[in-house]
Order: C-alpha cells, then sequence, then structure tokens
C-alpha cells in the first residue's frame, strides 16, 4: 500500500554522465536506508551485468505484457526496440522494507516517476560538463559502434533541454564533488 511519507529517489542522466556511480556512491553513503531498484530491461546484460541484480532482463513481449497490466510506475521505449521501466511492486517490497527505493533511471522516465508520485519523490539530474565531454566518457566504455555513440551523443543533446524538470541539477565535472553534492541533498530530503 502506497502511504504519503514513502519517498523516492530518482537520479536520470543522459547516459555516460555518471549517474550509475553517483547512485553506488548513495547506496554506500546511507547504507541499508537506501534500496537500487532494479529496473526491467528488455537488452540483452553486458558483460558484467546480472539478472535481479542490475536488471530484470526480459522479453519484449514479457514487458508488453507488464504494460498492459498497468504494473510500471514508469517505462520507455529508451532506443529502437528497447524498454526499460520500474514495477510498481519492486517500489512497494523496498517501502515493506523500510527502505527508501533509489531509481537510476532515464531522463524521461525520471520525469515520469516524479509526476506520479509528486510529493514524495526527489529528482536529481546529472549532467555532464559539456557533450564533448560525455563523448570522451562513451568512447573511453569501448561497448559503443561508431552509430550507437551518434545515437547517444544525439539523445544526450535532447534529454539535456529536460534538466529544468528535475528538483537539482548536479554538473558531474568532478565525480567526488558530485557525490558529496548529492549525498547533502539527500540527506536533507530524508532528514528535513
Amino acid at each position: 500500500m502506497q502511504h504519503s511519507d514513502n519517498k523516492i529517489i530518482i537520479i536520470a542522466a543522459p547516459s555516460g554522465s555518471g549517474k550509475t556511480s553517483v547512485t553506488r556512491h548513495l547506496l554506500k553513503a546511507f547504507n541499508g536506508k537506501l534500496a537500487f531498484s532494479v529496473s526491467c530491461a528488455t537488452r540483452q546484460p553486458r558483460n558484467h551485468e546480472k539478472n535481479g541484480v542490475d536488471y530484470y532482463f526480459i522479453s519484449p513481449e514479457e514487458f508488453k505484457q507488464r504494460i498492459a497490466n498497468h504494473e510500471f510506475a514508469e517505462w520507455e521505449m529508451v532506443y529502437e526496440g528497447k524498454y526499460y521501466g520500474t514495477l510498481k511492486s519492486e517500489l512497494q517490497r523496498m517501502w515493506d522494507n523500510g527502505q527508501t527505493p533509489l531509481l537510476d533511471v532515464d531522463v524521461k522516465g525520471g520525469i515520469n516517476v516524479q509526476q506520479q508520485y509528486p510529493t514524495q519523490s526527489l529528482s536529481l539530474f546529472i549532467e555532464p560538463p559539456s557533450i564533448d565531454e560525455l563523448e570522451k566518457r562513451l568512447k573511453a566504455r569501448g561497448t559503443e559502434t561508431a552509430e550507437s555513440l551518434k545515437a547517444r551523443i544525439d539523445k544526450a543533446s535532447y534529454e539535456l533541454s529536460f534538466k529544468s524538470q528535475f528538483d537539482k541539477v548536479i554538473i558531474n565535472d568532478d565525480l567526488a564533488t558530485a557525490c558529496t553534492e548529492a549525498e547533502a541533498i539527500v540527506r536533507k530530503f530524508l532528514n528535513p
């Protein structure tokens, strides 16, 4: 059951901006008070990713059925044929455990969750220092083709236009500074 005192923390950013690093920092800093919300994804796992830990990897058919059943708090087709979403049951599981869900989601997903839970959520937008720096970071991952890199950069430019819809914007020029800033904002939200 949803209660108004059940809080949600949303971290969103263009791919390569550092949201996963900020998310990991917050999980460590709040030691059990926050819980990572495992999203569903229809893409294949990357080499280090584990089903049920990083994502729930499901088929596009199962994803579409869950959409039809209204099981998602938010979902998005992030790239052509690649769906991502947050299950309502995942949020409820964490609230039942006395934890605050921490969502690492794409920009549109973050806006959607914030709209569904306007009084319960804190949304942080992690901004790269520049598109050029973002491109360098994505290239350094070594996971992108020239075509997928261009798609991610184009999408990032578009996603940056939504940053004003988030509660706080953190520019990740220096990861340690961005993590410290995010931690202070979350601490204030959880302990007003």
